[in-house]
């Protein structure tokens, strides 16, 4: 259990530096025991196994709290990573653990997230968007729909919102392509909000919302984003979950060879 919490704190710390890399919006602002630290110290932290837990969202009372000790040097909250690490007696208590395994430890499973699957039929919905438009899934046969699940409070969302603009709806203004964003759990005034606040940074584009996670609960589970492209016959023909820059790229790729035949 320990080996899989390690592999995903390093894919986490590893698909953020890469978005500092790219200096898309904002660096990545690493937060431990209430303090910030550079990227070069958890660099260090990760290689000496200290890391305990990584926050890849912070909530609204969070940040306010965070704000209050910390200042205008915080950042925005979507860029914020909270870092818990070990204590020396709880990293004492850990290879102590580790010296007196003796049985070969079970791998873990890890869970499907997926209810619906790549070369399943996209389950039929109506969507209701923001502007008040209704879209009914099916009427969009004969074109290329990338169907993406975020919340407001998702920052992994946020990040991935910040490159769609010009990755993605630029791209392929001219073709047979719709783009879906679906808001999970959560009520129209505060999507509404934040789409308003999101226009301020140029990130500007219709979403729907599905607060009783009606469609959300028939296409997956777990962890978003999540996005399913589907093809022109309503055939979902690629996924992805979590933001970093190469599932962005691939739902590039997808999306070209898809409008291309």
């Amino acid at each position: 259990m320990r080996k899989v919490i390690n592999t995903l704190i390093v894919i986490v710390f590893f698909n953020l530096t890469l978005l500092a890399q790219n200096k898309i919006a904002s660096d990545p602002i690493f937060v431990v025991n209430e303090k910030i630290v550079s990227k070069q110290k958890i660099e260090e932290y990760l290689s000496k196994g200290y890391i305990k837990e990584m926050q890849n969202s912070i909530t609204d009372q969070q940040y306010l709290n965070l704000k209050s000790k910390l200042g205008e040097n915080l950042g925005e909250k979507e860029f914020i990573v909270i870092i818990k690490i070990f204590t020396e007696s709880e990293m004492n208590e850990q290879k102590a653990q580790v010296n007196t395994i003796t049985e070969k430890s079970t791998p873990t499973k890890i869970k499907d997230e997926y209810l619906l699957k790549v070369n399943d039929i996209a389950v039929d919905f109506n969507l209701k968007m923001l502007n008040g438009d209704i879209i009914n899934l099916a009427n969009l046969k004969g074109k290329v729909v990338l169907l993406n699940f975020w919340a407001t409070w998702c920052g992994p969302c946020i990040r991935e919102f910040y490159e769609i603009p010009s990755k993605i709806l630029t791209k392929f203004k001219n073709e047979d392509f719709i783009f879906l964003p679906v808001s999970i759990g959560e009520d129209v005034q505060i999507v509404k909000d934040k789409m308003i606040y999101l226009s301020k940074k140029g990130i500007v584009f219709n979403v729907g919302i599905d607060p009783d996670k009606i469609i959300w609960n028939s296409y997956a589970t777990g962890s978003i984003p999540k996005n399913f492209i589907i093809d022109k016959n309503g055939i979902i023909n690629f996924i992805t979950t979590g933001y970093n820059e190469e599932n962005i790229d691939t739902l590039v790729k997808q999306l070209e060879f898809l409008l291309k035949n």
